[in-house]
């Protein structure tokens, strides 16, 4: 192994095998270190220890096959005496916008039994402030052993992308939160062994903020353009040309609009923030409740398109995962539920997502005896659609544009009335 630091190899235990911890347990079996990915699903457990996964990521199937083959990275469903304990869980929200660290305390907890002295835990889970410290510390205190001297306790979380993350678990910085600056340093080293980005150290309380304001700024400034687009509308001014120009300042860079902000991260992280603030994270909850509307304000524009017709209504959905090229649906913005619950039919075409009752994988069957169709996700692949076929399969002759992704030209040669969102 090519020695970084003054870590050596380790035993790697990595709670949650998902978008996060599976990348996360390739990338350090790969330098190396003996890693045990744990998971509650049986299924996840198994297809790791063949080799494969069961999420799409360019570039991670190859990388994790590699690195089991190698020895280096086995699955259990539960976890084994380490000397790293790496926990990645998911942090969603209840319906009461708080957060759900259930899911974390469970994964602190199933550690405890085979805690030793010596040890290195991370919690990498976005969590709310104060979670390393007030509630992982005082569970692993349960162990009988020292927290802070016999046994290390810090936080990092990631700051990737779903589509390239094996390149920015890599080279992205790091912030890392210890409980002491022993803690800090010593999970600094084991992270230098995969990351070639600069890493920085400070308390667990800062490092957790630090995650929460990374989302919660761009989800304020793609808030900020919703507004904006909605705006456009009522004043009858194209958004995209406005942000165009206005992007042109060498110190403005307005973002795009869009049907709404999903993932496991930007829908969710800012609500933690005014958990705790209530009182002052005013523009951090304005923000995120003008983002949930976007959807509703989307359904409103599909009324006024199709108010003329009488008989039942049907509407495709072209893409229905939170961002482009991805196969992740977690707090996805798409409209569906809305147009069901106002009586209308409604297929979903997205080739990402597999196995999934909801979406239609055949895009002219999707398409069939619809009045609207309408761009939900930018996926590369719906760049060259066959308009001229689509439009002898549907019933209506509306594209609403919600990106500013398809070519208008293209579509309105084909037959079909291309509306865009942010402009009348």
């Amino acid at each position: 192994m090519k020695r970084r630091g003054i870590v050596l190899k380790k035993n790697i235990c990595i709670v949650g095998i998902g978008y996060i911890g599976l990348p996360t347990a390739a990338m350090f079996s790969s330098y190396g270190h003996k890693v045990i990915g744990v998971d509650i699903n049986e299924n996840v457990v198994n297809v790791l220890n063949k080799g494969k996964i069961t999420i799409t990521e360019p570039g991670l199937e190859e990388f994790v096959k590699k690195v089991v083959s190698s020895g280096n990275l086995s699955a259990s469903i539960v976890p084994k005496e380490s000397d790293v304990f790496i926990i990645c869980v998911p942090t969603p929200i209840n319906k009461d916008k708080t957060a759900n660290i259930e899911l974390v305390i469970s994964a602190i907890k199933s550690i405890v039994p085979v805690l030793k002295k010596g040890n290195i835990v991370v919690l990498e889970s976005t969590s709310p402030v104060g979670t390393t410290e007030e509630v992982i510390k005082p569970i692993l205190e349960n162990s009988g052993l020292n927290i802070g001297k016999d046994v290390l306790l810090g936080y990092s979380p990631e700051r990737l992308i779903p589509g390239n993350i094996i390149y920015e678990l890599k080279h992205n910085d790091r912030v890392i939160g210890g409980i002491n600056e022993k803690s800090a340093n010593e999970i600094k080293e084991l992270y230098k062994t995969i990351v070639d980005g600069n890493i920085y150290t400070t308390n667990c309380k800062t490092a957790e903020l630090c995650k929460l304001m990374e989302n919660t700024y761009r989800d304020v400034n793609i808030a900020l353009a919703n507004e904006l687009a909605m705006i456009c509308e009522d004043l009858g001014i194209n958004v995209w040309d406005v942000i165009k120009y206005c992007n042109k300042h060498p110190r403005v860079n307005i973002h795009n609009p869009g049907p709404g902000v999903g993932g496991h991260c930007l829908a969710v992280d800012p609500w933690f923030i005014v958990e705790k603030e209530p009182k002052l994270a005013k523009i951090i909850g304005l923000s995120r409740e003008n983002n949930d509307f976007m959807p509703n304000f989307i359904f409103s524009k599909i009324e006024k398109l199709l108010k003329d017709i009488k008989y039942d209504k049907k509407i495709t959905i072209l893409g229905a995962t939170y961002k482009a090229n991805i196969d992740d649906m977690r707090e996805s913005p798409i409209i569906v539920n809305i147009l069901e619950d106002n009586g209308y039919k409604v297929e979903i075409y997205d080739t990402f997502i597999k196995d999934n009752n909801l979406v239609n994988e055949d895009l002219l069957d999707s398409c069939k005896d619809s009045d609207l169709i309408i761009l939900g996700v930018d996926h590369d692949e719906f760049k060259d659609l066959p308009w001229d076929e689509i439009k002898k399969v549907v019933r209506g002759n509306i594209v609403l544009d919600t990106r500013n992704f398809f070519n208008e030209n293209k579509i309105k040669s084909s037959g079909f009335i291309y509306k865009l969102l942010g402009k009348m």
